[in-house]
This record gives C-alpha cells, sequence and structure tokens, in this order.
C-alpha cells in the first residue's frame, strides 16, 4: 500500500458547493480506499491504496466525488514525497508577505511557465517547480492580479491553499 495525498478543488464555496471533511473521508473509503484521514474543511485527504497511477486515483476519486456529491470535484494527488519538496521549496524563497501555493493538476510546460512567471511585479511573484506555483504576494494580496484563477487559465486545472496549510499537511501526513 502506498499513501497519496488528494487537494480537492472548488468545494466549500458557497450553497450548493458543499462538501464536509467527514463526507469526504466517507466517500474516499466508500470508493476502495483505506487509512483515510482529512484536515480542516478544505478538502485536504490523505489515503492508502494499491493503485499506483495518479490519473487512475484521480479518476476513482473524481467518480466517487460525483456519485456521492452530484457536481464535479477535481482532485489533485500528490504523494508524501512530492508535498514534502512542495513544502521545502517554499522555504528557499524567504518571502514575508502572504504565500499561496497552486497545486497543478498535470505538469505545465515551459512556455506556460515562462507566460506565468513573466507576470512577476515587485509586489506580485510566481514560481512554478513541477505542478505547484508559489504565489508571493505582498500587503495588497486582497487586490493581487497573480491569483489561482490566473493560474488555471494559463496552467490548467489548479486549487489553492496557503503556505501555512502546506507545512502543516507536510508535518502531519509526511513525517
Amino acid at each position: 500500500m502506498a499513501s497519496y495525498i488528494a487537494f480537492l478543488r472548488a468545494i466549500n464555496l458557497g450553497a450548493k458547493r458543499k462538501f464536509p471533511k467527514e463526507d469526504i473521508r466517507a466517500a474516499v473509503e466508500a470508493a476502495g480506499f483505506t487509512g483515510v484521514e482529512t484536515y480542516i474543511n478544505t478538502g485536504n485527504v490523505r489515503f492508502d491504496t494499491r493503485l499506483r497511477s495518479r490519473a487512475r486515483i484521480e479518476a476513482a476519486l473524481e467518480e466517487a466525488f460525483l456519485a456521492d456529491r452530484g457536481f464535479e470535484v477535481p482532485a489533485i494527488v500528490f504523494t508524501p514525497a512530492e508535498l514534502s519538496e512542495i513544502a521545502a521549496r517554499a522555504a528557499t524563497f524567504g518571502h514575508a508577505g502572504r504565500h499561496y501555493v497552486s497545486l497543478l493538476k498535470e505538469e505545465p510546460s515551459e512556455a506556460a511557465i515562462a507566460e506565468i512567471e513573466a507576470r512577476t511585479t515587485a509586489d506580485e511573484v510566481a514560481r512554478v517547480s513541477g505542478r505547484a506555483v508559489h504565489l508571493l504576494l505582498g500587503e495588497n494580496y486582497h487586490e493581487a492580479r497573480l491569483t489561482n484563477a490566473v493560474v488555471e487559465r494559463l496552467l490548467g486545472v489548479a486549487t489553492n491553499r496557503n503556505l501555512t496549510v502546506i507545512e502543516a499537511l507536510a508535518r502531519k501526513w509526511c513525517g
């Protein structure tokens, strides 16, 4: 059995996309995964499986979520080693402002990476590392132009977490 961590996109936003963590856990278990744990109510779930293909794992989760909720819930899956690397990479930036990480479903092309990193300004920085886009934002982060919506438009399906959550999950599930 191998462990994986899935980040769910676009849940618990508004009245129609509710998916409490207890229900996520039940849906993942019903799909045949074991050792299921969730962390806070933003769609973070750890589980064990005999499956080895990330695409097959994501498809199985997404099918289970659609059956349970009646709406599509993209799942973005990482190994514990990959999540540890994302958290470790974040520490190399030495950024004192707001730090968010957009987690990508697919590896971006070099052209797409160049396009998003070219949007860097003195107040907003985008750095791509594998399937993670580190968004380093200044004091006016609520007015940022570098957002997960921009990441998705340029790089494909993504979900966003702040660095505090990424580091907590790396300590909790990758330690």
